[in-house]
């Protein structure tokens, strides 16, 4: 069970962080908004996590395991390019470098980069579709992480139902720290990389 709340408690820094930009850009996140983004993040997580044991019912178990932990690896080092992208983009932002550039991109490509993008409206208030988008967003690298975690030991279950615990409290968190944690002018995306690389190892 200790594998299934490391899980959860990766996918929560993501959501914390995401709330914490929104409250850091006074955009508040109604508990209704709270409740929609951690019941998808938790339910993309158990159902890519279940299609993953399924596909590795057909495949050996040592090319699922290798395949598995080379692909929270790779989306490990694709989190923390994020963050580094992310920084360019917000440092380019503050000198009106690329502004029309970014206007131009898809919805879920601003999402990607930044979280308070969900304010489509502009109302300071995440709606629950602006919500549902955010999610929908942040949860790439929820279904990537449930896909690789196919024929190990993580149950879709508990990992499911822990990350709605860890996510919810995540995201109430994160609004309430968020100009805080504004405060450090840095991003802090990468821990999640970080964690999900020392998570494919502690699978093994």
């Amino acid at each position: 069970m200790l594998k299934e709340i490391f899980l959860s408690v990766i996918i929560s820094v993501d959501l914390f962080l995401a709330a914490a930009a929104c409250s850091s850009s006074s955009i508040r996140i109604p508990l209704l908004s709270v409740l929609v983004t951690d019941l998808i993040s938790a339910a993309i997580l158990g159902i890519s996590m279940t299609f993953s044991d399924i596909i590795c019912g057909y495949i050996p178990l040592r090319i699922c395991r290798l395949s598995g932990t080379v692909m929270m690896m790779t989306i490990g080092i694709v989190t923390i390019s994020k963050s580094l992208i992310r920084g360019i983009v917000r440092h380019l932002s503050e000198k009106e470098d690329i502004s029309l550039k970014i206007g131009s991109c898809s919805l879920l490509l601003k999402l990607y980069l930044d979280d308070t993008a969900a304010d489509i409206d502009s109302s300071k208030v995440l709606s629950v579709r602006e919500a549902s988008a955010l999610a929908l967003a942040g949860s790439l690298d929820c279904a990537a992480a449930g896909l690789s975690c196919g024929c190990t030991d993580v149950s879709p279950l508990y990992s499911s139902i822990f990350t709605l615990i860890c996510g919810g409290a995540a995201l109430l968190l994160g609004a309430a720290a968020g100009r805080k944690i504004s405060s450090l002018d840095r991003d802090l995306s990468w821990l999640g990389g970080v964690l999900l690389i020392f998570f494919s190892i502690f699978t093994l």
